[in-house]
């Protein structure tokens, strides 16, 4: 098969590590791909959102199955535009079209979408341009801290968590009135704050049967302690030591099917990844947020996880046949430690030379933010490198992540030390 990955990230590299595997994979092209996807197959300067760039692409190269990496061409219809176009239309596209990447496109309708069909998740209501009044309002009925959601995609910044109440009616003004995440804050969500520990739980289907995925946990912020402004990840570990069998077992019951049987009721036929961002509260899942894709850095630790084929998996996907594929999990932990450039995840600095990438050892470096430049390796963005090792434990697992972390190096590099730290306290505890 000849397959096509969309994206430039660790999550894609992690993509094309694992295809790559396959006996079935005769060429690999990644567009626009990385300096480290370079390694896996063919990289092509072609921007994820250039449909027609793509579409000449898929022609030229005979591609049997595109897969999708980010959001922003699923909520914008790539696979709408494969299905409507002659050339394209028999090629599978792994991802769901735009009326089911809206799960992730628009909070409003993903929240609505919960609650007609029976997935638990937090109270909210929304607020425009007409209602900011009663948006205030509404605020008072909560207890702190305070959480605003931009309705739709705002590069992973458009959620507030605040503590005092009239800095939050300031900044809903601020989001619907003043444009600050632009387009995607004419609407704004407005949630009760769920307390407890965050994980991630990853789904394949169909749109028929589906794969339950690892569950991983990622670390936003930027500084050690959960500290700092929130960044896209840094960091994640899988599996998730408080997300045992038995509650595994209600997030398939009580998330995962009523999920999977809405789709199903509104005529969505979705196939691809869902992401569900969980919160464990008392050992009850609640959903926080969907995602019509896979998480990054979450990729880096659940992909590496998987012993079978995943290029089997994908075709399973596109012929709706995942049912019958053969699917089996290592048992290992997998950590992956984050990489990133100083300034990061405000202004941060580009085109720094990197050192001994040939120096690490007993990991996997998936490549997030670099380009090559002749016989060198640039960082090219926010987040440079994921870090994924295995180990036993917890412990074993990102001390080999971290080991290779300080191998590396580059001007003004920065990473936290303290990954899974909080899940080793709680296994001590346990």
């Amino acid at each position: 098969m000849n397959v096509l990955i969309l994206g430039s990230g660790g999550r894609e590299h992690a993509f094309a590590w694992k295809i790559a595997q396959s006996k079935r994979l005769e060429n690999l092209y990644i567009a626009p791909g990385n300096a480290g996807t370079a390694h896996c197959g063919t990289n092509v300067d072609i921007a994820v959102t250039d449909f027609e760039g793509i579409k000449n692409l898929v022609w030229e190269k005979g591609i049997d199955m595109v897969l999708v990496g980010p959001e922003d061409p699923l909520v914008k219809g790539i696979h709408d535009y494969f299905l409507q176009d002659e050339v394209l239309k028999d090629i599978p596209v792994i991802g769901p079209k735009k009326d089911g990447a809206i799960l992730e496109g628009s909070k409003d309708f993903s929240k609505q979408f919960m609650l007609k069909h029976g997935v638990p998740t937090a109270r909210y209501q929304s607020f425009t341009r007409d209602n900011i009044a009663e948006g205030k309002k509404f605020l008072e009925t909560l207890n702190p801290p305070y959480v605003l959601k931009a309705d739709g995609l705002a590069a992973g910044k458009g959620v507030l968590i605040l503590d005092d109440i009239n800095e939050a009616q300031q900044e809903l003004e601020n989001m619907i009135l003043s444009a600050k995440f632009g387009n995607a804050g004419n609407t704004v969500v407005i949630e009760e704050f769920l307390k407890g520990i965050e994980l991630s739980v990853f789904v394949l289907t169909d749109g028929i049967s589906y794969k339950l995925l690892p569950a991983a946990k990622d670390y936003k912020r930027i500084g050690e302690g959960d500290t700092g402004l929130n960044t896209g990840g840094m960091g994640a570990i899988s599996p998730v030591p408080f997300a045992d069998e038995a509650f595994l077992r209600k997030v398939e019951e009580k998330v995962v099917k009523p999920t999977i049987a809405g789709l199903k009721k509104e005529n969505i036929d979705y196939r691809g990844f869902i992401f569900v961002g969980l919160m464990n509260c008392g050992g009850e899942p609640y959903v926080i947020e969907y995602n019509c894709r896979m998480g990054d850095p979450e990729t880096e630790v659940v992909i590496p996880r998987i012993q079978s084929d995943l290029l089997d998996l994908l075709e399973g996907v596109s012929t709706q046949s995942l049912e019958s594929r053969s699917y089996e999990v290592t048992g290992d932990v997998a950590s992956t430690v984050v990489m990133v450039s100083g300034g990061y995840p405000e202004d941060y600095v580009k085109n720094k030379e990197v050192h001994n990438l040939d120096k690490t050892t007993d990991c996997h470096v998936f490549h997030s933010g670099t380009k090559n430049a002749g016989e060198k390796v640039l960082t090219n963005g926010g987040r440079v490198f994921a870090i994924t090792a295995f180990g036993k434990t917890i412990e074993d697992a990102v001390s080999r992540s971290l080991r290779n972390a300080a191998v590396i190096d580059y001007d003004q590099k920065y990473y936290r030390r303290d990954i899974g730290k909080d899940l080793m306290n709680l296994v001590v505890q346990s």
